[in-house]
């Protein structure tokens, strides 16, 4: 299997420039048959004219715009990747389990907790070097978004796709987050593995505590951030046009409060670190500066190392369509007109 790329990809948006150019055209040539057009009718500027043709100047036009296109293609440099190389990196592996819960809309971390917690996620993916990154998103169940991988650039697009939709049921299972994130990492023994939990810490699902001590056992360390107030605040939600509160079965607007308490315990039989997000820091920085302390192991990944540049058939094809194009007269030649090269129009 081969992996195709463009050197440079920027030049094709030139190609843009393509249907502007024909679109002038288009404009130019009704413009040209109306001033022809005031001469008479079409048979008889027809018969004055008779080396005029309708067909040749569009084909012609046609065979730039192809041309063109070809010269921008070989701007842009397409390659194929020639040669796999396994490539051998020292880093850990993380996961990161992400509550998108309906609680997590709420506004006590402005703009909301999971809009907040999203943007710190982003800025430490671009600060990310040898690690695997995996992600794990929760709220009544726990399901793998990305799974363990060292494609950056993938993991910041899934990332932001995430909202609290995208769960068919509500709650917050940090259980399931933490059993699903231990079935998530590469299997072996000796291997540098952490967990990061972004909560507001309101379970409302089997014990998370066990789970924490058996991902401890299988020697994954797990970091806790609780994201939130303990005073509570309100859920917005979206009615129509307006903005309301959530509200339970008996109408009473649902307060969402953060839980620490179970988040220190998770982070405690864990061996990792409890910190709590504020609007001016999520935490994430802290607690990764503890994952790098963590022995380093040998990750493989495989890439294409060399690219061989395959433009030289673009070339050729606007070599042979500029030739042609030069070699078609804009006129008919009397001294050809019994052969019919263009009998049909266009």
């Amino acid at each position: 299997m081969q992996l195709f790329r463009f050197a440079n990809p920027d030049y094709l948006y030139l190609l843009l420039l393509l249907p502007v150019m024909a679109i002038l055209w288009i404009l130019d040539h009704r413009r040209r048959n109306k001033a022809l057009g005031r001469f008479g009718s079409p048979e008889l500027v027809k018969k004055l004219m008779p080396e005029y043709s309708t067909i040749r100047p569009n084909l012609k036009l046609f065979m730039v715009l192809a041309a063109l296109a070809s010269v921008i293609i070989v701007l842009a440099r397409p390659q194929f990747g020639s040669r796999l190389e396994e490539v051998r990196k020292q880093g850990v592996e993380v996961i990161i389990a992400l509550d998108v819960s309906n609680s997590m809309l709420a506004e006590d971390i402005q703009p909301d907790r999971l809009t907040r917690a999203k943007q710190a996620l982003t800025r430490l993916i671009d600060n990310l070097e040898n690690d695997k990154i995996g992600l794990i998103v929760f709220a009544g169940d726990a399901y793998t978004q990305i799974p363990i991988t060292t494609d950056y650039i993938s993991a910041k697009m899934f990332l932001s796709t995430i909202n609290p939709e995208m769960v068919p049921k509500q709650g917050t299972a940090i259980a399931s987050a933490i059993n699903l994130g231990m079935r998530s990492f590469t299997p072996g023994e000796g291997k540098s593995k952490a967990m990061i939990i972004i909560t507001d810490g309101e379970n409302h699902e089997e014990d998370p505590v066990e789970a924490a001590s058996k991902a401890s056992e299988a020697g994954i360390v797990i970091h806790t951030i609780g994201i939130g107030s303990v005073e509570g605040v309100p859920v917005p939600v979206r009615v129509g046009n307006r903005k309301d509160f959530l509200r339970d079965n008996e109408g009473n607007t649902v307060i969402t409060r953060l839980d620490e308490d179970i988040l220190k315990k998770i982070a405690l039989n864990a061996s990792g670190n409890y910190v709590r997000a504020s609007n001016t820091n999520i935490g994430l920085d802290e607690i990764f500066n503890e994952i790098r302390k963590m022995k380093k192991q040998e990750l493989e990944s495989t890439m294409y190392t060399e690219y061989n540049d395959q433009f030289r058939i673009f070339t050729v094809i606007a070599l042979i369509i500029l030739f042609t194009e030069f070699m078609i007269m804009d006129r008919k030649n009397r001294k050809m007109a019994n052969i019919k090269l263009f009998r049909y129009k266009i």
